[in-house]
């Protein structure tokens, strides 16, 4: 008996948890909200419970497909947003404007081709595959010989050249 009573009120403290959880979600920003968030146990007997979906589409992104959309090079296309961070596609082909980020890193990702990303003192050369974080505040300038097609992750609102006004200059938050 003593087993079935404390059974009982170990499942009333989970539930209550899940109920306190619950209620926590639903006052949050829409913009932290999990994809699909159970609505609170129902009691036995009830309805079940419900889910909430936010406007995310339960669909893999293509990188190849959104890829295929547009033509234009050094051109940052939105695919998606995580929190205040954006995942861009970009095609690159020649030499960039020397440009730096003063309040974020940068990271590039080449989804195609090959990708050389000049400093100051250095360089380092990048293959299909592999990415690069440029630290906040450095000077870089990214250039590929062939056509790549990269991944970008980056603030919402950062500027495809940083400080500088040039002809490379994208329109910013274009999605696709």
């Amino acid at each position: 008996m003593k087993l079935l009573i404390l059974l009982q009120a170990h499942l009333w403290r989970c539930s209550k948890k899940i109920n306190d959880f619950s209620e926590t979600i639903e006052k949050a920003p829409l913009a932290i909200k999990p994809y699909a968030v159970k609505a609170p146990m129902s009691a036995p007997g009830t309805n079940p419970p419900k889910y909430k979906r936010n406007p995310m589409p339960h669909k893999p992104i293509n990188f190849e497909e959104k890829l295929s959309q547009f033509n234009e090079q050094w051109s940052p296309k939105v695919i998606a947003e995580m929190n205040d961070y954006q995942f861009k596609v970009v095609k690159l082909q020649g030499d960039f404007v020397w440009h730096d980020h003063k309040d974020t890193d940068e990271t590039f990702i080449v989804l195609a081709g090959r990708l050389r990303i000049d400093f100051r003192d250095g360089y380092v050369e990048l293959c299909e595959g592999e990415m690069y974080v440029v630290p906040k505040g450095v000077e870089h300038k990214p250039y590929a010989k062939e056509e790549a097609q990269v991944l970008l992750i980056e603030p919402r609102g950062v500027v495809n050249t940083g400080d500088e006004n040039d002809s490379k200059t994208a329109e910013n938050d274009v999605w696709i």
